[in-house]
């Protein structure tokens, strides 16, 4: 079977040769059978609610969880970050206005399960470093995913701030 995937789940499979476990949606069209695949039942999830969303169809909502996490694509939405959500390829203002408005509610769970034993406020700060400093190299010109690689990379309980995680995410970058 052909499987159109993100690029989030391509890395994260095995190397060829290897048993990969893919959690799959079918779409039925006139003219075409395609199955998608995921690595998680929760990227699953996302899919099929972003591709209920007026103006986005299978391949942008592909390109979107291509370009970040189901994780960080809740905080964008929860956050209402329209300038990262735009940087996205084929997400304009129009549609990532639309994605903010409609997915919402649909996500606003999703925080609170990935929440870490601190509560709330310590995912609040943990996801604000980690937003900003995604988004301070995206302005310095890396792609959605470098960026997210980038700092996921790097990022401890032991670094405080944004700015310490971003000056560790571009050291990290040069070595490689």
């Amino acid at each position: 079977y052909e499987l159109q995937v993100p690029m989030t789940t391509l890395f994260q499979l095995p190397a060829t040769g290897e048993v990969a476990t893919l959690v799959t949606h079918h779409a039925v069209r006139e003219d075409a059978h395609t199955l998608y695949g995921f690595s998680t039942l929760r990227d699953r999830e996302l899919f099929r609610h972003l591709i209920k969303v007026n103006g986005v169809g299978p391949k942008l909502a592909l390109t979107i969880m291509s370009g970040m996490d189901s994780d960080s694509f809740a905080r964008t939405v929860q956050s209402g970050d329209l300038t990262s959500l735009v940087a996205l390829p084929g997400v304009g203002k129009k549609t990532a206005e639309r994605l903010i408005i409609e997915m919402r509610d649909k996500l606003s769970d999703w925080l609170e399960s990935v929440a870490p034993a601190g509560g709330s406020d310590a995912l609040s700060v943990a996801s604000n470093k980690l937003n900003d400093a995604e988004d301070a190299l995206i302005a310095l010109g890396y792609k959605p995913t470098e960026a997210a690689k980038l700092v996921a990379a790097v990022d401890s309980e032991e670094i405080q701030d944004s700015e310490e995680l971003i000056r560790l995410a571009l050291r990290s970058s040069v070595r490689n």
